[in-house]
């Protein structure tokens, strides 16, 4: 984060005593601030022509402008700035016609040219907004609030030290030197684990959304150092850690609670914060010290001379606002409108755009709210269960569309479409067809079902008595005849002739 840039940011948020970390003694507030590194999808790097595909072997992706040979200069790459701006639009953001590339000073190993390229003071995107739900709470609610964004600027990635490979010796890759990245600073807006969770999900989901990065923390295309500081409510900002390269929405929030416990502990005991750089251990749960924080001018920005500043037109931007696709809050906003989903259903469906892609194939194709329900509780369910994303499933959209078409035509139950839906996950084929070569059409001869329902009543004189004081009791005979069908006796005319033969009025 550019310290210099964020200190006169005002905060505006009221304190929320249901935001107050648990577990500790007196009123603590958590202040959290999130510095996302993002991948840009693309091609080539941001200032050659190298390859970004991940998992070649070491090195191997690697040109002379990456490993800093004399007489390199860097030439931008046209994409890369247009899928900053795609974000940006998609953030709601400022974009920033003119911005100016700078060199950020600092040695490493793994950083060849002994400074990185980046944006200090004139970034590609200005302040923008993410809005980010909580919830829902016991009544079904759910909670929006807007979590501001400072800025978005384009920079290169650094190589990687790896320390594994040798007794004694530690090796450059430098696969990644180059690569471009998308760091997205938030405001100082975040008040918990939840919520900073809450918003780098939805981050990922937009980028996701735009193409503009894969979102693949666990790839590192995607990556959050997390700034922590702890207050009294409603007074001055707390001393802020940084806890760094955080790959994980999970860790995050892991790494959030114990910094601020960790800080909170220091503070009552009658210590102060040290500005620190620190490092997360999922394992032992904890955050330790990496190294004292640094301040923007301790890395000596200045702009690069072999970069011109970058300048583009207002038709640019609205040229590559025009083929924007629909974004997430929009497309939740849609299908509580139109398709009449609850809040919470409409949320899961949006969370991953192949998700809602299936979706909105299979609604084509029957009714909206019970094909929500077939692709949250059933697909993503199995999907989970089997640990496959959806990309994996192996029940198509058009197969699933069949089993619902099914259930609602009277062929089969709902109970038998969960065994067809098993079926189909394991074997494949068509719905239809291994209904008609297996048998599994519901009954619907009533004369049939009148026999199964006699035999039942017969057999448990002593429930069907019971009946006449407590009629919802005639449910139990329901479950009974459904079970000797196999399933497949049509459940309204098992209800309507349970409920004929016991004299159950109700």
């Amino acid at each position: 984060m550019n310290d210099e840039l964020t200190m006169t940011i005002v905060d505006t948020r009221t304190p929320d005593p249901k935001r107050m970390l648990p577990g500790v003694t007196g009123d603590w507030e958590i202040i959290v601030g999130l510095e996302v590194h993002a991948q840009v999808t693309s091609n080539s790097k941001l200032f050659s022509g190298s390859s970004t595909r991940f998992g070649k072997a070491p090195n191997a992706n690697v040109s002379l402008v990456d490993a800093a040979m004399p007489g390199m200069l860097p030439v931008i790459n046209e994409e890369c700035v247009k899928q900053a701006v795609r974000t940006g639009l998609g953030l709601k953001a400022q974009i920033n016609k003119r911005s100016i590339f700078d060199r950020k000073n600092y040695f490493y190993p793994d950083l060849p040219q002994g400074y990185q390229i980046s944006q200090y003071k004139d970034p590609i995107v200005g302040e923008g907004i993410i809005t980010i739900s909580l919830g829902p709470d016991k009544q079904g609610n759910f909670e929006d609030i807007e979590i501001g964004i400072e800025r978005l600027h384009l920079e290169q990635d650094a190589g990687k030290s790896m320390h594994d490979q040798h007794p004694s010796m530690s090796f450059v890759d430098l696969n990644r030197s180059g690569v471009a990245l998308m760091e997205i600073v938030s405001k100082p807006d975040m008040r918990s684990p939840d919520e900073a969770k809450a918003f780098l999900t939805k981050l990922r989901t937009i980028v996701r959304y735009l193409g503009t990065c894969d979102g693949n923390m666990d790839e590192g295309s995607m990556r959050a150092d997390v700034n922590v500081s702890v207050r009294k409510p409603g007074g001055e900002f707390g001393t802020r850690c940084e806890i760094k390269n955080v790959n994980s929405i999970r860790f995050v929030g892991m790494a959030i609670e114990s910094e601020a416990r960790r800080q909170i502990d220091i503070l009552e005991d009658g210590g102060e914060i040290d500005q620190e750089t620190r490092l997360f251990d999922p394992v032992k749960g904890e955050t330790r010290s990496m190294r004292s924080k640094e301040d923007a001018h301790d890395y000596r920005y200045f702009p690069d001379p072999d970069l011109l500043p970058l300048e583009f037109d207002d038709a640019f931007i609205a040229e590559l606002a025009k083929d924007l696709p629909e974004l997430p809050d929009d497309k939740k906003a849609r299908f509580v409108n139109d398709f009449g989903l609850s809040i919470y259903d409409a949320s899961v469906l949006v969370s991953d755009k192949a998700v809602s892609d299936y979706y909105e194939k299979l609604v084509g194709q029957g009714d909206a709210k019970v094909a929500a329900n077939w692709v949250i509780n059933d697909l993503l369910g199995a999907l989970n269960k089997a640990g496959k994303g959806i990309d994996e499933t192996p029940v198509s959209p058009e197969q699933l569309g069949a089993i619902l078409s099914l259930i609602k035509e009277g062929v089969i139950s709902g109970k038998i479409a969960k065994d067809l839906f098993e079926i189909v996950w394991n074997e494949g084929g068509d719905p239809k067809a291994i209904v008609e070569e297996r048998g599994m059409k519901q009954v619907t001869d009533t004369g049939a079902i009148e026999k199964i329902v006699d035999e039942i009543i017969a057999a448990n004189p002593e429930q069907a008595e019971k009946v006449k004081d407590k009629p919802s009791l005639a449910g139990w005979f329901v479950g009974q005849v459904m079970k000797a069908s196999k399933g497949k006796a049509n459940p309204q005319a098992v209800q309507a002739l349970v409920k004929d033969k016991l004299g159950v009025t109700e």
